[in-house]
C-alpha cells in the first residue's frame, strides 16, 4: 500500500486538485500547510484530526507548514449561519500563543509555524486590490458554497472578501518557501482552490489541495466549539481523565474509523482491533486503543495512566486515595453544595439540600446502605460531617443509590 492510498484507506482524502498529487505524495518530498485562525487560546479534538494528518505527511518525508491566522483572525471566516464576533487584538494574541504552543509540543519543535499578519499587516488596500482582487472574479466568489448559503441573510464584505486573503497565503506560501500543497478540513475547500487560481493566473503554475472530510460524532455533529461539544487540547480545559471517558465511550459504529483517522497504529492492528470489538465489544478494546493513542500523543504515557487510575478508583468507589485535584476532574459536572459548618448529622444535611426528599426517603437509603460518602457506607443518619472525613478536609463525595453523585464542599 502505498502512502496515499493509506490516505484514502484512513479516510483523509475527500476533495483533490492535482491530477498527480499521488505521485507527489508516494515519490517526492513537498512543502505543504495547514491553517487555522485563532478563534480560541486552544485547539480542539477536531483541529487534532487535521493535525494528525499533517504529522503524518511529515513523518513520510513532507515538510510542515502550520499557518496561525493573526491576519485572516481579525476579520473571520465567513460561517453557514451567522457572523463571526469580531476579535479584539489582545485576545487574538493570546489565542495565538496557546496555538502556537499546542503546535510545537505536537510536532515536537519540528513544525514550521508562521503568522499570515506578517505579510498582511503592510500590504495597504489599494495594493491588495490591484494585485490579488483584479484575479478573481465576483461570479467566482458567489459561487463558494458558504458565500451562497449566506447570500440570503446577509454577509459582509469583510467576510466575503475572506476568501481572497485566504487565497493570497497560499500564493505568498508558494512564492516564498515553495509551498506547492495546501491541506485542510472539507470546509475549506472554496478558499484553498481560490489560492490555486491565483498561482495559476499570477505566477503560471500548478499548485496542489486536498481535504479530509470533517470528523463528526454520532449525531453528525461537527467536533467545534459552535456545535457545543469542544474537547479541547488543552489539559487544562479538557483533562487527560475527561478526555479518555469520552474515548472509551464513543459509539461502537465510530470507533475503528476514529482509530483510522486520529492515530498512528498501521492497518493491522487496526483490523485487529476491530475483530476484537466486533466479537468482544463489552471489552471495548479498540475504544481503550483510542484513548491512549490520542492521550499519550497530546500529552504523554503519564497522563493517560493517570486517567486510566483515576476512572478505576471512581468506578470502585475507592476515592480515598485519589487527590482533591483529581476529585474535581472526576466529578466537574456534579451538583456541589457549599457547607458553611461542619457537625451537623448527616441526615439533616441530605434533605436540606435536597439530596434526598424526605428524611423518610433518606432512612430508607440509609436502611439499604445505599449512602456513602467517599467510597465508605453510612448507616447512622446522626453521623456528624466534619472536614475530617473530607478529602484534603474539602470535599466529601455523596453517592446515593447506584449512580447518583453529589459534592459537598467545605
Amino acid at each position: 500500500m502505498t502512502f496515499y492510498e493509506e490516505l484514502q484507506w484512513r479516510g483523509l482524502v475527500k476533495d483533490v486538485a492535482g491530477e498527480d498529487i499521488a505521485d507527489k505524495l508516494n515519490n517526492e518530498k513537498v512543502t505543504f500547510y495547514w491553517g487555522t485562525d485563532p478563534t480560541a487560546d486552544s485547539l480542539h479534538l477536531g483541529h487534532y484530526s487535521s493535525l494528525v494528518t499533517a504529522k503524518r505527511l511529515a513523518r513520510a518525508g513532507h515538510h510542515p507548514i502550520l499557518l496561525c491566522g493573526g491576519a485572516t483572525g481579525l476579520i473571520g471566516d465567513p460561517r453557514p449561519t451567522a457572523e463571526r464576533e469580531i476579535m479584539a487584538k489582545e485576545r487574538l494574541e493570546k489565542n495565538l500563543a496557546g496555538i502556537k504552543s499546542q503546535v510545537d509540543r505536537i510536532f515536537e519543535g519540528k513544525a514550521e509555524i508562521v503568522n499570515n499578519y506578517d505579510w498582511t499587516k503592510d500590504y495597504t488596500f489599494l495594493e491588495f486590490l490591484r494585485d490579488i482582487g483584479k484575479y478573481i472574479n465576483v461570479s467566482y466568489m458567489l459561487g463558494k458554497d458558504i458565500i451562497a448559503r449566506r447570500l440570503e441573510t446577509g454577509i459582509t464584505f469583510a467576510e466575503f472578501s475572506y476568501t481572497l486573503l485566504q487565497g493570497y497565503d497560499f500564493l505568498h506560501l508558494f512564492r516564498t518557501k515553495n509551498c506547492i500543497m495546501q491541506c485542510e478540513g472539507a470546509d475549506q475547500w472554496g478558499n484553498i482552490t481560490t489560492g490555486l487560481e491565483l498561482i495559476r493566473k499570477i505566477e503560471g503554475k500548478e499548485a496542489y489541495g486536498f481535504t479530509m472530510p470533517l470528523v463528526l460524532d454520532k449525531y453528525g455533529n461537527k467536533f467545534g466549539k459552535s456545535a457545543g461539544n469542544a474537547l479541547w487540547l488543552d489539559i487544562n480545559k479538557t483533562s487527560s481523565y475527561e478526555l479518555y471517558q469520552y474515548l472509551v465511550n464513543v459509539d461502537d459504529s465510530m470507533v475503528i474509523d476514529y482509530l483510522k483517522i486520529f492515530t498512528f497504529l498501521t492497518k493491522e492492528q487496526i483490523e485487529e482491533l476491530e475483530a476484537k470489538n466486533r466479537e468482544h465489544p463489552e471489552l471495548r478494546e479498540a475504544h481503550k486503543a483510542l484513548a491512549r493513542e490520542i492521550i499519550t500523543d497530546l500529552h504523554g504515557a503519564a497522563e493517560y495512566d493517570k486517567a486510566v487510575d483515576i476512572s478505576a478508583k471512581l468506578f470502585s468507589g475507592d476515592l480515598k486515595s485519589l487527590s482533591l485535584k483529581d476529585i474535581e476532574i472526576g466529578f466537574r459536572d456534579v451538583p456541589t453544595v457549599e457547607l458553611k459548618e461542619e457537625g451537623k448529622a448527616i441526615i439533616d444535611v441530605l434533605v436540606e439540600n435536597k439530596i434526598c426528599g424526605s428524611k423518610r426517603e433518606a432512612r430508607e437509603f440509609f436502611a439499604q446502605g445505599s449512602i456513602t460518602c467517599n467510597g465508605e457506607k453510612i448507616s447512622d443518619e446522626n453521623t456528624p460531617v466534619t472536614k475530617a472525613m473530607a478529602i484534603e478536609e474539602k470535599v466529601i463525595v455523596v453517592r446515593r443509590g447506584k449512580k447518583k453523585n453529589f459534592i459537598l464542599k467545605f
